[in-house]
């Protein structure tokens, strides 16, 4: 695929734009665990995810994670450009959870078209919108779910990404995507095994009885 194809909007910006974006996007490949960007770092550029996935996440003062989003293919991610949205207040870091291939571009570049076109103004405004709802859905989940429906629904959601029953996935990285402890995590993970509805082993989550966790979730 290449970049016009992966482009959104691509077809609604002039020549001359089309020539500075296609003239300034840089192509990557990074492997499964790489940083793409973190809270400390300059402003990368935005990233265009061609193929893989990546996770966005921010961390507290102790250092525990918790995810705030997930990017997939032909998936934006804005806040690796926070240079270019002045109220952007806090810190994100921006990771591959799978070998990924993604074109990056830079920052200037696309703040300069996005003053002269409308289109990719709002195409930027419409992601920020869709990003704002995840983080609201985020803080209710904190706010007002119990841990085991958060934890069902993660692990019924892990399923639908990975379209099967095992997912390979230590304890610590699952906590790491809620904002808990891993011992809280193992905890409820026993207890979902105790009830028929996951088996447990080493690095491995398998799903038994996805009836029941959708029922737990609901």
């Amino acid at each position: 695929m290449e970049f016009a194809d992966g482009f959104p909007i691509w077809d609604r910006l002039t020549s001359d734009q089309q020539n500075r974006l296609h003239n300034s996007v840089v192509s990557r490949t990074v492997s499964k665990g790489t940083v793409l960007h973190n809270g400390s770092a300059d402003c990368t550029g935005l990233f265009l995810v061609k193929s893989g996935q990546l996770r966005a996440y921010i961390l507290s003062e102790e250092g525990r994670e918790i995810t705030i989003y997930r990017l997939f293919d032909r998936d934006m991610c804005l806040l690796s450009a926070s240079c270019i949205m002045r109220s952007i207040q806090f810190e994100i870091v921006i990771g591959a959870e799978k070998d990924t291939e993604l074109w990056v571009i830079p920052s200037g570049v696309y703040k300069e078209i996005m003053e002269e076109s409308a289109p990719a103004a709002n195409f930027i405004n419409e992601i920020m919108a869709s990003r704002f709802s995840e983080v609201m859905w985020l803080l209710e989940q904190i706010l007002w779910r119990s841990m085991d429906r958060r934890v069902a629904s993660f692990l019924l959601e892990e399923a639908s990404i990975e379209n099967g029953s095992c997912l390979h996935m230590t304890h610590e990285a699952l906590a790491s995507h809620l904002g808990t402890h891993r011992e809280v995590v193992t905890r409820m993970l026993r207890y979902f095994q105790g009830e028929g509805m996951v088996k447990l082993s080493r690095g491995v989550i398998e799903i038994i009885d996805e009836e029941k966790l959708k029922a737990l979730q609901s």
